[in-house]
Parts: structure tokens; sequence; C-alpha cells
């Protein structure tokens, strides 16, 4: 299974989003610490749900990053997180 999908499989069963976006950005990082040749290392996350409603930004990614515990210490270099409640969504528009 490729690592975005992982991402977003483990992301969605965990938080139940409205709206999830994972995005392979590591070709953008090639060459830097972490990046490895068949990518998969660098990752934009946009989430969107209802369970981050009341947690400040730092808690948000504190959840994120335990359900991902794994893939971290692994695979995954880094994630880029962008994680809202629908009402902070709908106020971006």
């Amino acid at each position: 299974m490729a690592a975005a999908d992982l991402i977003a499989q483990k992301l969605t069963a965990a938080f139940s989003p409205a709206d999830l976006s994972v995005e392979d950005d590591s070709a953008r990082h090639a060459g830097h610490a972490g990046s490895r040749p068949g990518g998969e290392t660098h990752f934009i996350v946009r989430i969107v749900a209802e369970t981050f409603d009341g947690l400040s930004r730092v808690e948000r990614q504190r959840r994120i990053y335990a359900v991902l515990a794994n893939e971290l210490k692994g695979q995954i270099h880094a994630l880029s997180l962008t994680v809202l409640t629908p009402a902070e969504a709908w106020n971006e528009h």
C-alpha cells in the first residue's frame, strides 16, 4: 500500500474527517534530509474533522502524530499539516 493511502486510511479511521487530502511532496525534498530515491517520505495533509473542535493547534497535531507514530518512526520523514474543524474550513472561503 502506498504511504499516502496508508496515511489517509489511518486518519479516516481515527477522525472520520469531513474532508481529507494527502499529497506526496517528496519530489520537492529530493537530496534533503530524510528523502529516499523512491519518495513517499514527505507529505502535505489537510484534514477537516469535528473531532478537532475545542482543541489547540498543537493538540490537534499531537493527535495526528499519535495515529501515525509507527509511520513517523520509519518511512515518513515529514508532514505538513493543516488541521481544521468544519467551521474553520468554511471560514477559509
